[in-house]
């Protein structure tokens, strides 16, 4: 058990307080998680760091479309890219990201079966 969970596991942390700005942050953050592709990206980058042709030809993108993508989403925070040589290397930023993500999943996959957490 962990400090943050009751004694059946759950979360018992105080829900967030949201002022305007952060509001506007998290809104655009989620809404960068709206896009399918988008979402590829992270998900494959959530398996491990690659460059931008790995990306492309694991998600089946041309690699033109994958740079407005990335730039986005490293202005949101949820991507970083080192260089390494002639080329970038993506990776999430932290473990925040993949987090949202397998959430979102979760989510998802509980409603399509029907499942309430109590």
């Amino acid at each position: 058990m962990h400090a943050d969970e009751d004694l059946g596991g759950r979360d018992v942390r105080a829900a967030a307080r949201l002022d305007d700005a952060t509001a506007a942050s998290v809104a655009a953050a989620l809404q960068a998680l709206a896009t399918p592709s988008r979402l590829l990206i992270l998900t494959t980058l959530r398996q491990s760091p690659r460059s931008v042709t790995e990306l492309a030809g694991d998600i089946g993108m041309e690699q033109s479309a994958f740079s407005h993508q990335l730039r986005l989403l490293r202005a949101l925070g949820l991507v970083t890219g080192r260089r390494n040589g002639r080329r970038i290397v993506y990776r999430l930023y932290d473990d925040h990201a993949a987090q949202l993500l397998d959430q979102a999943v979760h989510h998802i996959e509980h409603l399509r079966l029907g499942i309430r957490d109590t």
